[in-house]
């Protein structure tokens, strides 16, 4: 686990908050030096704590219905076949505009979060695209109705 001081956690918070904001006003706002925070930020990236600085998409671009699907799948005659079959799936549905993110969940499961305009489209996209796949033994919808926490990562997946 990485320690963090409170500076390098109010830095983190602010730059989560709006990306784009400068050192002078990040040190600003946190009543520190700006060779302070440049410093701070500089040993935030150098040790991975920064990755890289992206956006959040808008509201205007983010799907309306949000479902989490979970798919199993048959485990075939050869077993040695469930493992290549599992990312073949996986690759499939990763390609797709339409699903935010893809994720494995046991030996012969994974789980995807899909998302469309408004749910009428969303549940056709499940039944024409993911449960059309075959030799699937279940598949499970679950739709979110209401992110608590969390929301903006459907902003951050969506693609353009």
């Amino acid at each position: 686990m990485v320690q963090l001081d409170d500076l390098d956690r109010a830095i983190l918070r602010l730059l989560k908050e709006d990306a784009r904001l400068t050192i002078s006003e990040i040190a600003e706002r946190l009543n520190r030096p700006e060779s302070t925070v440049h410093f701070r930020i500089k040993k935030l990236q150098e040790r991975g704590i920064i990755d890289r600085y992206t956006i959040v998409l808008g509201e205007a671009l983010r799907p309306k219905a949000v479902a989490l699907v979970y798919i199993q799948v048959e485990t075939p005659i050869i077993e040695d076949f469930l493992e290549k079959y599992i990312n073949h799936i996986m690759k499939t549905l990763s390609i797709l505009p339409n699903v935010l993110a893809v994720a494995r969940s046991t030996k012969d499961s994974l789980v995807a979060l899909v998302g469309e305009e408004n749910e009428e489209k969303l549940n056709k996209f499940i039944d024409e695209t993911i449960r059309v796949l075959p030799t699937l033994k279940r598949v499970e919808v679950i739709p979110l109705t209401e992110l608590v926490k969390g929301g903006d990562v459907i902003g951050f997946l969506v693609r353009v």
